[in-house]
């Protein structure tokens, strides 16, 4: 056999095995099994790991959990996610594994929301869609979750509507947080949703966007004389806060995001659907006027560390009314930090130093408490 006929021989063989490669081992990238992947991929195997998912019976009903950590014995960092009815599970496989390697996080699915709207009838929770129920609940929480995991003391991060939460319980139950961190803050509602329609009116005139003008001038005044938020107008206001910037910066939509979460390994494709549509179309109109009461400046200090993790070009919850209320308040310990490159979104829009400052600020208070895993070994 010459050497061209030997190449060719060659080349055929290479080109049979490959593409026999290719047929057994291309994977089935159906959204089932995708998910199954992505799933299996993010699943925690460590020594002192943990990696639950079930109902817990809070505030009289089931509530849905996970609890993700490689070691149990780091702290562990509760998330009260946004919305109402936004919940950040579908979501979390685009940032939180590296938490994970820190801390011990803990998602919940609120009252009214994903998991926990499907796990119970509608029509007997909706009477319960208070603030006061839920931040009852998130007491109650984190009370189940320091007794199940034998911790004296948690983190709490709260996001937009979880910020009212997670506020509250800073205030009423601070001997139980080593720090709570608030992204996306509210503590004005009525302040920050003028200043959210102030930006959004400019950027319209400024684009010359006569469509967007004409459907926010048509909303005025914003908020109502009273304070009130009609769910038409927040609506609106959103819709245009979106088109510029003012949830995601440089993103004119959410769909990145909506998108994203058909692909989650913790929902199944249907459930965002059925568990994030229906619930936030449940559970918003019930919690909206509640929401629009929100008037945190009386609070003048909290006896627990406070970090503030703050969106440059956040105009959903704008920074205006949290850094006056952030200047004049005490507490043991205050650290404001800046994201330059996010609006409200800063846990995807700046994943990497979300997570450097939840370890570099937050963490060490564990630490100091002996409540962290032990360190690494050096050769």
């Amino acid at each position: 056999m010459n050497l061209q006929t030997r190449t060719a021989a060659l080349a055929a063989a290479a080109a049979f095995a490959l593409s026999g490669w290719s047929a057994q081992a291309a994977p089935d990238l159906s959204g089932a099994k995708f998910r199954q992947i992505l799933g299996g991929a993010q699943k925690i195997a460590s020594d002192h790991g943990i990696d639950e998912a079930r109902a817990v019976i809070i505030g009289g009903i089931p509530q849905w959990i996970t609890v993700r950590g490689r070691d149990r014995r780091n702290p562990i960092l509760l998330v009260l996610h946004g919305g109402p009815a936004a919940p950040e599970l579908p979501n979390r496989y685009l940032f939180e594994a590296p938490w994970t390697d820190y801390f011990t996080v803990v998602e919940w699915d609120q009252r009214g929301a994903g998991e926990t709207y499907a796990l119970n009838d509608p029509a007997k929770i909706a009477p319960t869609l208070t603030e006061d129920r839920m931040v009852a609940d998130a007491e109650e929480l984190v009370g189940y979750l320091r007794t199940t995991y034998g911790k004296k003391k948690i983190f709490a991060l709260g996001h937009s509507w979880g910020s009212i939460l997670g506020l509250r319980l800073a205030h009423d139950k601070p001997q139980w947080l080593y720090a709570y961190i608030g992204m996306g803050q509210i503590i004005d509602m009525r302040a920050g949703e003028q200043a959210g329609y102030d930006f959004v009116l400019k950027a319209a005139a400024a684009d010359h966007n006569d469509k967007a003008l004409a459907e926010l001038k048509a909303i005025a005044p914003y908020p109502e004389a009273d304070g009130a938020l009609p769910i038409d107008k927040i609506d609106t206001e959103r819709k245009w806060s979106v088109h510029y910037g003012g949830l995601s910066h440089g993103h004119d939509s959410y769909d990145y995001l909506s998108d994203a979460q058909r692909l989650s390994p913790d929902y199944a494709e249907a459930d965002v659907e059925a568990l994030v549509d229906a619930a936030s179309g449940f559970s918003f109109p019930k919690l909206l006027p509640q929401m629009a009461r929100t008037d945190f400046t009386g609070v003048k200090a909290l006896d627990c560390p406070v970090i503030i993790f703050a969106g440059r070009y956040d105009y959903t919850t704008p920074t205006a009314p949290v850094e006056r209320w952030y200047d004049a308040l005490k507490a043991p310990r205050k650290r404001w930090v800046w994201f330059e490159n996010s609006a409200h979104m800063m846990a995807t829009e700046e994943p990497g130093k979300v997570l450097v400052h939840l370890v570099e600020d937050a963490r060490p208070l564990a630490a100091a408490a002996g409540d962290v895993a032990p360190a690494e070994r050096e050769k």
